[in-house]
């Protein structure tokens, strides 16, 4: 399959997400009433309650939100493949999908196109296309995916390809980088430090680098993946705007 797509179809993507506000007794009776019941299945430990583990509700979209997404795209420049990225942050979520939903609009109306994310059929994909309906904004054709064919759905994930149909292994894109001989995709924060670095000290610059380094790394995967040079440090840049 891989043999058909061209790198430059791609628009590669790495969300951040943290919890939906900054502590859980500032939750609506409501949602706390839900998150208290989902807390009940995540408690592994007797001191686990839901205060402790609300610091992990930023990966369920019910309980989350968005606060960056970082697209990136392969093209050609005096005869050498660049990538560039366009990152959107906002602390308004819905201007950020909304900013963010143009961009991939108009690179999916130029034909065929593929979305591509480190486990992004399990995490990114389903969590935009839930923000996106939880904050009453239109499903951009790629994201309704009800009632098509597995090979309907242009969606491709370098963790699906790495598996290589074992269902049962995981494997994240730190290690992958390393054993491939990748820049090390890590900076002054992992993805357990998110919420935290947004709600407690909202240095968002800190939580885009961190997007922006993971995307870079997916791209780089992939071209691995095809048998491709991946891109080099120097010929990565930053844009306004992906056209």
């Amino acid at each position: 399959m891989l043999d058909t797509i061209k790198t430059e179809q791609v628009l590669f993507l790495d969300i951040e997400t943290v919890p939906a506000v900054a502590e859980y007794s500032m939750l609506t009776d409501g949602i706390k009433k839900q998150w208290d019941k989902k807390a009940s299945y995540l408690a592994k430990e007797k001191e686990d309650t839901p205060e402790t583990l609300y610091k992990r509700a930023g990966i369920y979209a019910e309980f989350g939100r968005i606060v960056c997404i970082s697209a990136g795209m392969i093209f050609h420049k005096e005869n050498k493949r660049w990538f560039r990225i366009k990152s959107f942050y906002d602390d308004d979520e819905p201007a950020l999908l909304q900013n963010f939903c143009q961009m991939l609009n108009k690179f999916l109306s130029r034909g065929q196109g593929f979305l591509c994310a480190h486990n992004g059929k399990e995490f990114d994909f389903p969590y935009i296309a839930r923000r996106l309906l939880i904050n009453h904004l239109a499903l951009p054709p790629v994201f309704n995916t009800a009632g098509r064919k597995p090979w309907e759905v242009p969606y491709l994930d370098t963790l699906e390809l790495w598996k290589f149909g074992d269902h049962k292994h995981y494997t994240s894109l730190d290690l992958l980088a390393q054993i491939f001989g990748l820049p090390d995709p890590k900076s002054d924060i992992d993805g357990s430090m998110v919420g935290e670095v947004y709600w407690k000290s909202h240095e968002l610059s800190r939580i885009i680098e961190y997007c922006q380094r993971d995307v870079a790394t997916v791209a780089r995967l992939f071209m691995c993946f095809k048998g491709e040079e991946p891109i080099s440090d120097e010929h990565i840049e930053m844009a306004e705007t992906i056209n």
